[in-house]
């Protein structure tokens, strides 16, 4: 299902998207998000700039540019978080605008070794907690 550029969470900037994540940046070919919602310590996404729906559809150089920017954002993440891993989501079937979600991975975390869960509502942040992270990963950027 393709999504309306008009109706699109990330083409209109909405209020929407802005209760979810707080925009950290805006790279060579796309925008980096933090998410509000932390129970993945430091999870961001990353959002390409034109409203497309799927990786195949960018040229050569347009899919470089976008994986670029998102091997950047991850690099950052740890620097800054020092994860075990980070997992990597491209989910669109409702939502058909090319982003990532990066989803950082502890050993004794949650859902180590399993899928993290795309919204789990347990962890919330203070302003400046997030304006700290946020900080740290612009200067890693």
């Amino acid at each position: 299902m393709k999504s309306d550029p008009k109706e699109c969470l990330y083409c209109t900037n909405n209020e929407t998207l802005h209760n979810l994540m707080i925009e950290i940046a805006h790279l060579s070919v796309s925008r980096v998000f933090l998410f509000k919602e932390q129970t993945y310590h430091g999870r961001c996404l990353v959002a390409y700039d034109g409203h497309v729906n799927d990786l195949f559809e960018l040229t050569d150089e347009e899919r470089n540019a976008f994986m670029a920017d998102v091997v950047r954002v991850t690099r950052a993440m740890d620097k800054v978080f020092h994860p075990e891993k980070i997992n990597y989501g491209a989910y669109s079937d409702k939502l058909s605008h090319l982003h990532f979600h990066l989803a950082p991975k502890y050993v004794d975390g949650p859902d180590y070794g399993g899928t993290f869960q795309m919204n789990p509502g347990k962890v919330y942040l203070t302003e400046k907690e997030y304006e700290q992270m946020i900080e740290a990963i612009k200067k890693e950027l």
